[in-house]
């Protein structure tokens, strides 16, 4: 049976010295390179047009399908959740109580830990903003405080899912409990993008972590930390504005 496959084609066109694998090349560039004239105006509206269109439809999807469908998932019923760019993804068992005005991305994933008797909880404060690529990994009990800003691409490591001995790995087998830890973050943490937070850390009160950050030991209130392992680099001293 002789199997038709495009990238066969291609790749015999590519390779091939003979004049119908080159013109099949020729024809190909050819066509790669077809541009319609440019219309400024009405591309232009047609941009416009298809702007508003997209943004209408999400805006549509999220109040009357995501909000409503991810609410379902919660232990409460935040006020003024606001999801962009789709529904989170929730795996495993794990309860989820939010406070009002949290701003979190579609590409965000929350998972529990499936091993042991006690279901792993998940609190987050009024006012968070979780961006884009986040995992938040709930071993036992994450604590998001008040006004924290999670940046895209960082990881609440609350259990590693694996165990250390590779013999244990190799069979399949959970991680240990001694390996998993409870997370908190305090009011008005800033993660910057890219930190990983590990199990049994405490992140005080107003402290940022710079960008590409690990947080393997307790920080304390009010200080910068950057650096793997974490780092306390300065101090912040709160102003008050009128």
């Amino acid at each position: 049976m002789i199997t038709f496959n495009i990238h066969y084609i291609k790749q015999w066109a590519k390779s091939s010295d003979s004049a119908l694998a080159q013109l099949i090349k020729a024809l190909w560039f050819k066509l790669k390179r077809v541009e319609i004239p440019n219309i400024p105006f009405v591309f232009k509206l047609l941009y416009i047009f298809h702007i508003v269109l997209k943004q209408i439809i999400s805006e549509v999807l999220r109040i009357f399908y995501y909000t409503p469908l991810f609410k379902s998932r919660l232990k409460n019923t935040p006020k003024q959740l606001y999801l962009y760019g789709g529904l989170p993804v929730v795996i495993g068992s794990l309860d989820i109580t939010m406070g009002d005005s949290v701003r979190l991305a579609a590409m965000t994933t929350i998972s529990g830990r499936a091993v042991g008797t006690n279901i792993p909880q998940l609190y987050i404060g009024n006012n968070v903003g979780i961006a884009w690529r986040t995992s938040i990994s709930v071993g036992n009990k994450i604590i998001i405080g008040n006004n924290v800003r999670i940046a895209g691409d960082c990881y609440l490591a609350g259990y590693p899912g694996h165990p250390i001995n590779a013999k244990l790995r190799a069979m399949g087998k959970p991680d240990d409990d001694s390996q998993v830890g409870a997370i908190v973050l305090e009011d008005d943490v800033w993660l910057a993008t890219g930190v990983k937070v590990m199990p049994g850390v405490t992140i005080g009160h107003g402290t940022i972590v710079a960008a590409g950050s690990v947080v393997t030991k307790n920080l304390p209130d009010n200080v910068i930390a950057a650096g793997t392992p974490a780092r306390i680099v300065k101090s912040i001293k709160e102003k008050c504005y009128e």
